[in-house]
């Protein structure tokens, strides 16, 4: 898989780019990550990427001239499967999202900033807009991180447990049951016994109930 983040401010992403799961899945040629300076795109002498809106009213707005160069420039080396917006009044983002952009070859993710983007550009080059939750951020680029790293995780290979990113929260609707490892008994709190016991079955009866018992207190919704 290839991802290619579109960014007014790239710095951002260098860091969670170069650790942990995301840098395992570069390092085994599972996934490549490519960051794009917007700035780069902007000709004119002090590379401007934001304007004034159109009509007044507060913030600045990204011009799509930049916009349009980077994402054709990119479409002009390979098809991509989706041209993402990430933006707080875009769909919302969940695990069945995650699941199905995981299966795809090529993404663009464009991180808005200050007030958003042209309107031009979303009728004409995006496919998909996405938000993370009901909430702003300062940028779109955080919110591009979460996106490739649900994405990512769940490529073949880049967990060593495969299983695990299968058996997550959310996977089929439930969330996670409790998780105890060693000691046995800490500060007085026991391991339940039912997880002591070898008993696969019940400890798979005893994990179901335990999922639908914390969705249904925490999460009705799922339901």
């Amino acid at each position: 898989m290839r991802i290619d983040i579109i960014s007014a401010v790239p710095q951002l992403l260098e860091y969670p780019l170069n650790e942990s799961i995301l840098k395992r899945a570069q390092q085994y040629n599972l996934a490549e990550i490519v960051v794009h300076d917007l700035r780069s795109y902007a000709h004119d002498k002090h590379k401007i990427i934001d304007l004034p809106p159109y009509g007044g009213g507060a913030g600045m707005i990204l011009k799509p001239e930049p916009i349009f160069e980077c994402i054709e420039k990119l479409q002009s080396d390979r098809s991509y499967d989706e041209v993402i917006y990430v933006t707080a009044d875009g769909d919302r983002f969940n695990q069945k999202m995650a699941n199905q952009l995981s299966l795809k070859k090529n993404l663009i993710i464009l991180c808005g900033h200050y007030k958003g983007i042209d309107q031009r550009v979303r009728e004409t080059l995006i496919t998909k807009e996405i938000s993370i939750g009901d909430y702003v951020l300062t940028g779109g680029e955080l919110a591009a991180m979460v996106i490739s790293d649900a994405i990512v995780r769940l490529i073949p290979g880049v967990i060593g447990d495969g299983e695990s990113a299968l058996t997550d929260s959310f996977q089929d609707g439930l969330l996670d049951a409790p998780s105890y490892t060693r000691p046995e008994e800490f500060r007085g709190m026991k391991v339940p016994e039912v997880l002591l016991g070898g008993n696969h079955k019940e400890v798979a009866k005893w994990k179901e109930q335990q999922r639908k018992t914390k969705t249904e207190q925490r999460r009705k919704d799922l339901l």
